[in-house]
């Protein structure tokens, strides 16, 4: 089915950089005012870079085209060591869990679908889970406690795709019919950076959706639908990706990807745990597939278009930067931020008020 293919590893080069504390090849881009955040980019050899994981400051995982992962173990970053997972060079792997600097999960959008693991550090990868049902297609990845997880899929006879493991992710069980949420005619899920899916505090999960109809759901058992006015109509068009602060205060943002740079309700915020949402007073600046909380009122979201921040809990946006990346990770504390999209990786300092 896949070609078999001899794991390469390329170590990036570095150079030291100012003002930051890392060692990277650097491209310093002009800021908003006086915001105080610096981004610096460097090239990467994948295509397009959709999953991320940071794991603590000096361990982070990032995932994309061509059946390749990036891992960085070195203090905030300082090198990165590119793999290419044997045997599914044509994956994309667009959802990433990973536990520490030698366990993370991986899973790929499209059909057939695969879930591999490594223990090891990426060294070596055993397939854990496998689908070759017609029109398969993978979304999100999330885990609970360091036992029980669960991968959303788009609809499959009406109904998205779940799936679900208890034990670490050695192996993975589909939940009934009866128990899976239904979509309605039209309606899907976006895997653009792998955070459509998140956890909740309470030990919920929450999904958001767009196409033809765009609502949010939350459960883990049993799910709920919230209809909002998120942009809609289109299979361009919808939600793409949600953070949560705490159990009630939350952001999701979209759009469409089509016309990435349209404002029109790419954003809305949560003060009730998803149960209400309000459009964001002054938006992001465009299509956003990428949304993560920071610390206390702060978010991030990127997409193609730019990268904003609001430190209002998503009322108020403002760009930080013209240059777009797919996705965003945050590291414990809320001090370092990595970005990653199409052959980049990108990272910033934010600065303490």
């Amino acid at each position: 089915m896949y070609s078999k293919t001899t794991p390469a590893t390329v170590k990036v080069s570095h150079c030291k950089a100012l003002f930051l504390s890392f060692l990277f090849s650097i491209a310093f881009f002009p800021l908003f005012g006086q915001s105080g955040y610096v981004i610096h980019s460097e090239q990467a050899p994948i295509k397009g870079i959709r999953g991320m994981n940071v794991v603590n400051h000096s361990v982070i995982w990032v995932s994309g085209t061509e059946g390749k992962v990036g891992r960085s173990v070195s203090n905030r970053g300082t090198n990165w060591e590119w793999l290419t997972v044997p045997g599914y060079d044509t994956c994309d792997w667009r959802s990433l869990v990973a536990f520490s600097d030698k366990r993370a999960l991986l899973l790929n959008a499209g059909e057939p679908a695969h879930i591999v693991l490594t223990t090891d550090g990426g060294q070596s990868w055993k397939e854990v889970y496998t689908n070759t049902a017609k029109g398969i297609f993978f979304d999100g990845m999330v885990f609970k406690n360091a036992a029980e997880g669960m991968a959303i899929g788009d609809p499959v006879d009406g109904k998205f795709t779940i799936i679900r493991t208890m034990d670490s992710g050695k192996t993975w069980q589909p939940d009934p019919p009866a128990k899976l949420p239904e979509a309605k005619e039209g309606e899907a899920i976006f895997a653009a950076s792998g955070t459509s899916l998140r956890m909740l505090p309470n030990g919920q999960a929450c999904f958001v959706t767009g196409g033809k109809h765009s609502r949010f759901f939350i459960g883990w058992d049993k799910w709920k639908a919230n209809n909002w006015n998120f942009t809609q109509g289109e299979s361009s068009q919808g939600a793409f990706s949600v953070a949560f602060a705490d159990q009630l205060n939350g952001v999701a943002v979209g759009g469409d990807y089509l016309k990435d740079s349209v404002t029109t309700n790419n954003c809305f915020i949560t003060k009730d745990g998803g149960r209400s949402w309000q459009v964001a007073v002054t938006s992001p600046g465009g299509y956003r597939s990428c949304v993560q909380h920071i610390t206390g009122k702060k978010y991030l979201a990127t997409g193609p278009s730019g990268t904003d921040i609001s430190e209002d809990g998503g009322l108020n946006w403002h760009t930080i930067s013209k240059e777009g990346f797919h996705v965003a990770g945050v590291a414990p504390g809320g001090v370092f931020v990595w970005l990653a999209g199409s052959k980049k990786t990108g990272h910033f300092r934010t600065m303490q008020q």
